[in-house]
């Protein structure tokens, strides 16, 4: 953000930047500052942006920071609602239309409770997609990342180069995939015993 005589003055100031990196819940990032506002930061969707208000003496290394903050805060509160069956399918259809040129349409899409070893699974023939219930809470791009995943494989079946080159449409896959390897991981890891109220 620059500092232009705008940015700094003591009425409300806006700046439109780009989000880290976007799937289909992230969005422009407008911030508002206010003279009014003295400490607090919030944030909030609008339409196909997120709105993020700070004070307006906030430094720019102070309001990337909370930029950041706000914009995980939101993601945490938005995976915390669960998808049903429906809207499943409707998210499919958009991330198919948005990075898939809408070529994968898939007959069904639904959660299951039987994939504990794999997060999703398709089968071609029928067009169904099914996700693991363990994906439920994950944030929105984790799911983003793993229907279009097995949306690709309604367009090919194994995981060749073609495979790989139709998830790189998809912004956030690299991301995706370290969580989904960090879930595994931590899975792997001894439990350790709770510590003793002495």
């Amino acid at each position: 953000m620059s500092a232009d005589p705008l940015h700094r003055a003591t009425n409300t100031a806006r700046s439109t930047t780009s989000p880290p990196s976007g799937g289909l819940g992230a969005s422009a990032v407008e911030v508002r500052r206010s003279s009014r506002r003295r400490r607090t930061v919030s944030a909030y969707r609008e339409g196909d942006r997120t709105v993020v208000l700070i004070p307006a003496r906030m430094s720019e290394a102070e309001e990337k920071r909370w930029v950041g903050v706000m914009l995980d805060k939101l993601a945490a509160q938005e995976s915390k609602r669960v998808l049903g069956d429906t809207e499943l399918a409707d998210r499919a259809e958009r991330l198919s239309d948005q990075y898939l040129e809408g070529k994968a349409r898939p007959a069904s899409v639904r959660w299951v409770t039987n994939q504990n070893t794999r997060w999703g699974s398709c089968t071609p023939a029928e067009g169904s997609i099914r996700l693991s219930h363990r994906l439920q809470g994950m944030p929105e791009y984790v799911v983003d990342y793993v229907l279009i995943h097995e949306l690709a494989h309604l367009l090919v079946p194994g995981h060749g180069p073609r495979f790989w080159r139709l998830l790189e449409a998809y912004p956030r896959t690299e991301r995706a995939r370290g969580y989904l390897e960090g879930v595994v991981a931590a899975d792997r890891l001894p439990h350790l015993p709770a510590a003793r109220g002495d």
